[in-house]
């Protein structure tokens, strides 16, 4: 990582930055030992990472397929739990390991715990913010964590592509029924 800083010359480069850098790395040489064993990338991101944005487009966001997508955070832990992992994996505290100390929580301000019941109600139960109000969720954590959703909406999204043509790789042409089959 030192010599990707070095290469930069922004002495005053955040961890932030220096992670993303780490994540995109990382996938390259996941989607190169794919392409060589000639299998596919399998994401790891879950539904509170994907909601929250706590990803790096191109980085550990990229994956051909993801099964746990749909999960959240502490859906996962019980589902780990259930399948028997090791309990030193499934408390250690999560972590993408992109500097020392770095945790999820910390840097999200929050636990999972909570923004978990948080977004099981604000999503799947789809209450208004009233109504999360009076669960007790106060104005400054839902303001975050709505900030969050709405801030990395395009990190949920495929690439925008200017419509020029007739038909849109994407907008208008995207469908099975495109191919005649």
């Amino acid at each position: 990582m030192d010599s990707f800083v070095r290469d930069i010359k922004d002495t005053e480069i955040s961890n932030v930055r220096k992670g993303n850098i780490m994540a995109r790395v990382r996938m390259v040489l996941l989607y190169d030992e794919s392409a060589a064993q000639n299998a596919l990338v399998i994401g790891t991101s879950n539904k509170t990472e994907i909601l929250l944005g706590y990803s790096t487009i191109f980085g550990d966001s990229a994956s051909a397929i993801n099964p746990i997508g749909d999960l959240y955070k502490t859906q996962l832990w019980s589902l780990a739990g259930h399948l028997g992992v090791p309990d030193n994996i499934v408390s250690k505290k999560p972590s993408a390991d992109l500097w020392k100390g770095q945790t999820d929580e910390d840097e999200l301000g929050f636990t999972y715990k909570k923004v978990d019941e948080y977004l099981q109600h604000k999503v799947e139960e789809r209450m208004s913010d009233d109504e999360l109000k009076d669960l007790g969720y106060d104005n400054k954590f839902m303001q975050r964590v709505n900030s969050l959703i709405i801030r990395s909406q395009f990190k949920r999204l495929p690439p925008l592509i200017a419509k020029i043509a007739n038909r849109t790789v994407n907008i208008d042409f995207r469908y099975n029924r495109d191919w005649n089959t």
